[in-house]
């Protein structure tokens, strides 16, 4: 199975934080895999930006998530039902 092993990520514009100060918003625009043929680049969104993008982009350490149960294996709500319908 393959295994995502970087993220690709670029600047997609600005804005004002609380503080006042000017930080950089940034797009996660793809990944680097793992596979069995060797790493692969796969490049899920092509940024827009004013300006046009400049074709730079960051590579990173993929981040940690949660990993989540399969949606079919997640409670229903009805668990707790009896068996028997009453019709």
């Amino acid at each position: 199975m393959a295994k995502i092993i970087k993220e690709i990520s670029c600047v997609v514009g600005e804005y004002r934080a609380a503080d006042g100060q000017q930080k950089k918003r940034y797009q996660r625009i793809g990944s680097i895999i793992d596979t069995r043929n060797g790493a692969m680049l796969k490049i899920d969104v092509i940024p827009l930006r004013e300006g046009g993008w400049d074709g730079w982009a960051y590579i990173n350490d993929p981040k940690v998530q949660e990993v989540k149960e399969h949606p079919r294996r997640q409670s229903s709500g009805f668990d707790d039902m009896s068996e028997d319908v009453p019709f």
